[in-house]
């Protein structure tokens, strides 16, 4: 089962079980990580789950669409090199993922 690293903004972390085909996201709000938000439920039309991918785990995922890269653009807190949407970053079995939470999402 893969574990979900959240760094808080203040450095603290959180860290949860995840299911293999669920998203950084659902995982998020199904154990109540402060932070991420998911307004829109993972239609990938806002940017409340907005996070940053430790660097190391960062080429795993498939690209950045262009509809992410929208997104991403409109986060409350800048974007990094590492922005992801994490409604867009997929478990799998075995895969730990290490995120920080941005100061802000709406």
């Amino acid at each position: 089962m893969p574990k979900v690293f959240f760094t808080q903004p203040d450095g603290s972390e959180v860290v949860v079980d995840g299911q293999p085909g669920d998203s950084v996201m659902r995982t998020a709000v199904r154990n109540g990580v402060r932070g991420i938000v998911g307004q829109c439920g993972g239609a990938l039309s806002c940017a409340t789950c907005h996070v940053f991918v430790a660097e190391d785990e960062y080429d795993r995922y498939a690209p950045v669409s262009s509809d992410e890269d929208e997104m991403l653009d409109c986060a409350a807190t800048d974007r990094e090199p590492t922005s992801r949407l994490s409604c867009q970053l997929q478990l799998t079995a075995g895969t730990d993922v290490h995120v920080t939470v941005p100061p802000e999402q709406l």
